[in-house]
């Protein structure tokens, strides 16, 4: 009934798949033939749903084999009760099937999964700690079920529908209060040996640096995320600096109440010193990217999340660090940074479309 999470097996349906016997022709970046995403073109075209657990909101969606969003609906977090997450989670469902034929189910969510897909080891949201979401959601809604985590979910949907389209080694990186990452390699979702790679954002970029809530110092969300912004821009305004004037007047003169999101916007309404701090943040992130492409080289990164909506005033320092920054600089290739296309729909696209490829190999 229920195929492995894409990233568990030999071929991202479970078995081995031929086109990992038979190099693939590629022209213009994208690949033809078979190829990695030919086998995705065949089987069961039915509908799914895809569910995003936040902190605060769970959005849900019927998604169709192209990454459409058909129909959405969205719930509170009811806090941290398991049992509670769960009974939104069937409301939900039960909401968008009255006036579709769903086939499956996928759950994305911060946290670690074990391997399986079965269970929750742990979530930073939620009272999940070895939690076998995936069972006891399947015996509720009496449909397959995939578990996977929510920066993968993106991941594969920016891969598959968004920016990342043709690419076929790819590391996503989510900007927002840290950093989430997710890689898709030759057609399946990365998740390393024990299921917990993708956490990019505590590499530690600056040793003794600052404070990060895993417990070490320097890590690279503390200098490249939202989070960082808003601290850097506190700092700042605390400091009365002339040229933090606009931001303390945006905020009332109350340098506690400047967060990223604010500074994004006043960057991008033209103030100069929250446009310099874009900048910085920038140029951290663009280093970390370097870091990254020294050990995965990928031949793309896509940046999501919500600090990306400052777009080339953050990107354009990024891409100038990171080539700054590149081992074997100007004597090879190096990948390219773009913005995701999906927006925060991507992960529940993402866990939608993993749900229905998963599921139809056992159907």
């Amino acid at each position: 009934m229920y195929g492995a999470l894409p990233g568990d097996q030999a071929g991202p349906l479970g078995r081995p798949a031929p086109w990992r016997r038979r190099p693939a022709i590629q022209r213009a970046g994208r690949l033809h033939g078979g190829g990695v995403r030919g086998h995705l073109r065949l089987g069961r075209k039915g509908l799914a749903i895809g569910i995003d657990i936040g902190g605060t909101k769970v959005a849900a969606g019927v998604v169709d084999a192209e990454g459409r969003i058909l129909s959405e609906a969205r719930r509170s977090t009811p806090g941290t009760d398991p049992r509670a997450v769960e009974q939104v989670i069937v409301e939900l469902v039960e909401e968008l099937g009255r006036g579709h034929r769903i086939w499956s189910v996928g759950i994305g969510a911060a946290g670690w999964m074990d391997l399986a897909g079965g269970t929750v080891l742990f979530s930073p949201h939620l009272a999940w700690r070895n939690e076998p979401l995936r069972e006891n959601l399947q015996r509720l809604l009496r449909r397959p079920v995939l578990l996977t985590n929510d920066a993968d979910a993106a991941a594969w949907a920016e891969w598959r529908f968004g920016a990342g389209q043709g690419e076929d080694r790819l590391v996503c990186i989510t900007l927002g209060t840290g950093i989430g990452g997710a890689m898709v390699m030759d057609g399946r979702v990365e998740r390393g040996r024990f299921g917990v790679a993708g956490e990019f954002g505590h590499q530690i970029i600056m040793p003794g640096g600052h404070r990060c809530e895993c417990g070490n110092r320097g890590c690279w969300e503390q200098y490249a995320s939202g989070n960082a912004l808003g601290r850097e821009a506190r700092l700042l305004a605390r400091a009365n600096s002339p040229v933090a004037q606009d931001l303390l007047a945006a905020v009332g003169g109350r340098p506690e109440a400047i967060t990223g999101a604010i500074v994004t916007e006043l960057a991008l309404a033209g103030d100069r010193a929250s446009r310099e701090l874009i900048e910085e943040v920038g140029e951290w992130l663009g280093l970390g990217l370097a870091n990254l492409a020294a050990a995965l080289d990928p031949g793309m990164f896509v940046i999501g999340g919500g600090l990306c909506s400052a777009g080339d005033l953050l990107v354009q320092p990024a891409r100038k660090a990171f080539s700054r920054n590149l081992t074997g600089r100007g004597f090879r290739p190096e990948a390219a940074i773009e913005l995701a296309a999906l927006g925060p729909n991507a992960g529940l696209i993402g866990a939608a479309d993993l749900s229905r490829v998963s599921s139809r190999v056992r159907s």
